[in-house]
């Protein structure tokens, strides 16, 4: 075989021999700490699910982090693919397709270790002062609920020391933003308190796919396919691990 007929054979067997990419996708979410964040490893841990499940799917992909209603906005008009951290929501069908879940948000209630009170029904704590975020939605029974204590605060490292302190009796946070910011405490912070058992409320967490996407059926069937391999070969638990969850 001629030298060049060579060159050009062996070039063909290289190029077959990587991977076939599908279109690169261009993913986008707010600051959302440890979800999604260009701070943290990864962009966070649903950054890091999303993509890696996606690149085993075959995607390469952009990460951009934007305020909420950009981010929601850009997926309705095309201008992103992927919108990483969705809760599932009637009206946003209209912009884009929903994912199966791929983490579950649990709101919990937070208490001192020492403390023996208990939570089954919002109705056991119209005595009890409960710090909350300013701004903050936990779910709708308790938002709408004008008998329970709620103390306003700015974030929820005040809320936690306010606990820790005994100015409250509870608070509350999605489980894993909780752990997240508790990892970043003092010693005496963090292990002076407990979740109770029982969560106030669960959000599935999915990615969002742009109808404006025409492939947008088949990216949420290879995710969610490969999500669920994650989870068989263990793949899934290390990241949640290595993101500290």
């Amino acid at each position: 075989m001629p030298r060049y007929a060579r060159a050009v054979a062996l070039i063909a067997v290289l190029l077959l021999a990587q991977p076939v990419w599908a279109q690169r996708l261009r993913l986008v979410a707010d600051g959302w700490p440890p979800f999604t964040d260009v701070t943290l490893v990864n962009g966070g841990l649903a950054t890091d699910i999303v993509s890696t499940a996606l690149a085993r799917a075959g995607y390469a992909s952009d990460f951009e982090q934007v305020p909420w209603a950009r981010a929601l906005k850009g997926v309705g008009d095309g201008h992103y693919d992927v919108l990483v951290n969705a809760w599932y929501d009637e009206a946003r069908t209209q912009l884009g397709q929903f994912s199966a879940q791929y983490l579950v948000n649990r709101v919990r209630f937070i208490k001192r270790r020492d403390d023996a009170i208990d939570f089954q029904a919002l109705e056991q704590l119209q005595d009890e002062s409960i710090a909350v975020v300013r701004g903050y939605a936990y779910s709708t029974a308790f938002d709408q609920d004008a008998q329970l204590q709620k103390v306003p605060v700015h974030n929820f490292a005040m809320a936690v020391r306010m606990l820790v302190a005994k100015r409250v009796r509870l608070t509350l946070e999605d489980e894993y933003v909780a752990r997240y910011y508790l990892a970043r405490e003092s010693p005496r912070v963090r292990n002076a308190v407990e979740f109770l058992g029982k969560p106030l409320s669960e959000n599935s967490l999915h990615i969002l796919v742009s109808l404006k996407n025409p492939e947008h059926a088949q990216i949420v069937a290879d995710f969610d396919r490969e999500i669920a391999l994650m989870k068989a070969d263990g793949s899934y638990a290390k990241l949640l691990k290595a993101h500290g969850m």
